[in-house]
């Protein structure tokens, strides 16, 4: 596989984890979040990459089977940054 499909898929699956962790950290906030889908999917690719940099961190990035942790880590920072988000986008004049 060339260097190039690899950069594709890895963008594909980041974009994937990402719509899939910020939708899932989107549902765990309470209440309507006026922000776009865009934004929410943005919201979770960052969340995805600094959850998975934290597990690392810790030492829980690879476990067997699902990493419970990295995916609750995810979606904690995902929901923080879907609250933090909505809410800025909220005191708009």
């Amino acid at each position: 596989m060339e260097e190039r499909d690899v950069e594709v898929t890895g963008i594909i699956t980041a974009v994937i984890i990402g719509l899939i962790v910020g939708a899932l950290g989107r549902l765990v906030v309470p209440g309507k979040q006026n922000i776009p889908i865009w934004l929410t999917i943005l919201i979770g690719i960052v969340a995805a990459i600094i959850g998975t940099f934290i597990a690392a961190a810790i030492g829980v990035d690879d476990t067997r089977g699902i990493d419970w942790i990295e995916l609750i880590l995810q979606v904690a920072l995902a929901a923080g940054g879907v609250a933090l988000v909505a809410g800025m986008r909220g005191r708009r004049p």
